[in-house]
């Protein structure tokens, strides 16, 4: 029965946060709040202690930061840096922030996804790119290299393979979700980029976030142009966007590297090589940089506040509150212990690549891989699959749902999302993390079929 109400209570949240414009997150707290001492065995203080402060401060530093950058320039700065890599090609801008996402995250940084959201969103409103192919372009370059053996997840994994005395290859287990990762990547793009290539490069520049910006492009009867991703499309082959020629901004500050600028870039770079070098968490350096930038500066950075989305910090608490509640009562391993009693191995890996994607979408994908391979060590034990395969096929589907809105990686893109209605943005989030929850687990199935036969 507990667990009954327990999943029951989870869908009627999931329904009415989708539905109606109610917060998920208040939802969650408020089931958490009653299931919790109700049917968990757990007090009210446990209840509480289960609020995961440590993503409240990542997503709340991390989102200050590049606030802070935001308001002082840096970010327009940075992001001039990284079009001229590619000379401005709209389609190359996506695969630079998917490689730029896998090579950070490959070095240990946890949350590049807030690191280059910040920076890619508003190249995706500036130059017409579907916010929604930006954001994913860089969730899977980030999640695709999630296991790097130097990664937190990488070290988790395979910590736990051998205490358990499992092998594994360790390089496979790096590259087989990023190879995955790829595809799915790769038929987003095909699928929603197509109006990227008939047009030339636009220039490096972007203008600034109150400036102007050129308008649409004109078709022959002199409507806007549009593209094939539902995005106003610049329709003149040459047709570039120029940096106002100014002395100064809005704000009096020069263009180009300014003393504020220099101590931000160094606080940004500071913030990513204290979490990858340092194990420093990046909730907490970010914090600590972005404190010190509003002291230095605290009139130039007032407005840095507005970048923090509440509405989306709550959600994403509010959900991870209560996944802690369903792990405490015993859900999640019934959950587990059900997928693993079927009698076909691949059977098995699909119903438990299903289940973890599907949890993982809105709790904790750490979590519930410390969960899952438990409840898989039984089966990996007896041969019959490869060890290596199996065990990339879980870790594969824990993490690439991460792209859901419920999640610190997918509530970085939707807080910088440059969007008109975002609300609106978060449902396309949370269909796309359907399509996901649906797609890998067959995808991984298959992978781990295609490496037992042959």
């Amino acid at each position: 029965m507990t667990y009954l109400i327990s999943l029951l209570a989870l869908a009627a949240l999931f329904t009415l946060g989708t539905a109606t414009p109610v917060n998920m997150g208040v939802l969650a707290f408020a089931a958490a709040f009653t299931i919790g001492p109700l049917l968990s065995d757990m007090s009210l203080d446990d209840v509480v202690g289960a609020f995961p402060a440590n993503i409240f401060i990542v997503i709340v530093g991390i989102t200050l930061l590049f606030g802070i950058a935001r308001t002082n320039g840096t970010v327009d700065l940075i992001v001039t840096g990284l079009l001229k890599l590619v000379r401005g090609r709209r389609w190359a801008i996506l695969w630079l922030m998917f490689v730029l996402g896998a090579a950070l995250m490959s070095v240990g940084a946890v949350l590049a996804v807030g690191m280059l959201a910040p920076i890619a969103m508003p190249i995706a409103r500036k130059h017409k790119i579907d916010p929604l192919l930006m954001g994913m372009m860089i969730s899977h370059g980030v999640l695709g290299a999630a296991f790097s053996p130097i990664n937190l997840y990488g070290a988790f994994i395979n910590g736990w393979l051998e205490h358990a005395g499992l092998h594994v290859n360790s390089f496979a287990l790096f590259v087989i979700p990023l190879g995955l990762n790829f595809l799915i990547a790769l038929a987003l793009f095909l699928k929603r980029s197509r109006h990227l290539f008939h047009e030339d490069a636009v220039d490096g520049g972007v203008a600034d976030e109150g400036g102007t910006e050129s308008g649409p492009a004109m078709s022959s009867e002199g409507r806007p142009a549009i593209g094939a991703g539902g995005g106003t499309a610049l329709a003149a082959p040459l047709t570039r966007v120029a940096v106002p020629a100014t002395a100064v901004d809005a704000d009096g500050e020069r263009p180009g590297f300014t003393p504020i600028r220099i101590l931000t870039l160094l606080g940004l770079v500071g913030t990513l090589l204290s979490s990858a070098l340092y194990d420093l968490d990046v909730g907490i350096s970010s914090m600590v940089v972005a404190g010190v930038l509003l002291v230095v500066a605290p009139r130039r950075h007032k407005e840095a506040m507005n970048d923090i989305t509440w509405s989306a910090v709550l959600l994403v608490c509010g959900m991870l509150t209560y996944m802690s509640v369903l792990e405490a009562n015993g859900t999640l391993k019934y959950l587990g212990d059900a997928a693993a009693g079927l009698g076909s191995p691949y059977a098995t890996v699909f119903v438990l690549c299903l289940a973890v994607a599907a949890i993982s979408a809105i709790g904790s994908s750490i979590g519930t891989l410390g969960i899952v391979l438990p409840l898989a060590a039984p089966i990996l034990g007896q041969g019959e699959l490869g060890v290596t395969a199996f065990v990339a096929a879980l870790a594969f589907c824990t993490v690439v749902v991460d792209v859901s809105p419920f999640s610190s990686n997918g509530v970085m893109v939707l807080v910088n999302a440059k969007v008109a209605d975002r609300d609106a943005f978060q449902r396309r989030l949370l269909r796309y993390c359907g399509v996901i929850v649906g797609v890998a687990p067959v995808l991984a199935t298959a992978f781990v079929l295609a490496t037992t036969v042959l």
